[in-house]
């Protein structure tokens, strides 16, 4: 199934309501706790800092591994994040949720910081405001953009615009879900790499 062409609501709600089922099936034992880290703890611990949010280094040194258990592992990305000042990370991601809804400006603050690209800025800013700004993941781009060339701010304003148009004719919502950052950015954070992995565990299965 190739969710990104699709706009039917219920084909969204069935592949989500797999969603932890196909997490375990990677049978990647760090998978799940960071999973609820990044989708239910972290975004609650923003809203709780509004009006000014901020994201501390503990947490982005988590999302960083998030980010990493879900793609390739980049131990040195970790290094990098290790070493920013507390200062530094709440200041820089202060500036950045403050900037929003201005995408290239929210992203410009959070990548100063060394080993923060514009990949993980864009998580950064999904766990807090995902109807504006979904993340960046590889199989993301593939599905909104065809590839996952440049992982530049030009290249991540472009996905967010797809994923805007498609959030605006697959509107998913409920008290529950909060449905895909990255496809349909009304609410619970999963994104598109979760349709992408289901659709190639339903592909081997048929």
């Amino acid at each position: 199934m190739d969710l990104m062409s699709c706009s039917d609501p219920g084909a969204w709600r069935e592949a989500l309501s797999s969603y932890r089922t196909t997490l375990e099936s990677l049978q990647k034992p760090h998978v799940l706790p960071l999973d609820d880290f990044y989708r239910d703890q972290l975004p609650l611990l923003l809203r709780q800092r509004d009006p000014e949010p901020y994201i501390t280094k503990a947490e982005l040194f988590k999302l960083m591994q998030w980010k990493l258990s879900r793609g390739k592992w980049r131990p040195r990305l970790q290094d990098f994040v290790s070493k920013l000042e507390e200062t530094e990370v709440e200041s820089a991601s202060r500036r950045g949720f403050l900037s929003l809804p201005d995408l290239s400006k929210a992203i410009s603050e959070l990548t100063v910081m060394k080993g923060v690209g514009p990949a993980t800025a864009s998580a950064v800013l999904a766990a807090y405001a995902p109807d504006v700004a979904p993340f960046m993941s590889d199989e993301a781009m593939v599905a909104a953009l065809g590839n996952k060339k440049g992982y530049t701010l030009k290249q991540y304003l472009l996905f967010a615009s797809k994923v805007q148009e498609k959030a605006k004719v697959v509107p998913l919502r409920s008290k529950k879900m909060l449905v895909v950052s990255s496809i349909v950015p009304h609410g619970r954070r999963e994104d598109l790499w979760y349709p992408s992995v289901f659709s190639v565990r339903e592909e081997k299965t048929s």
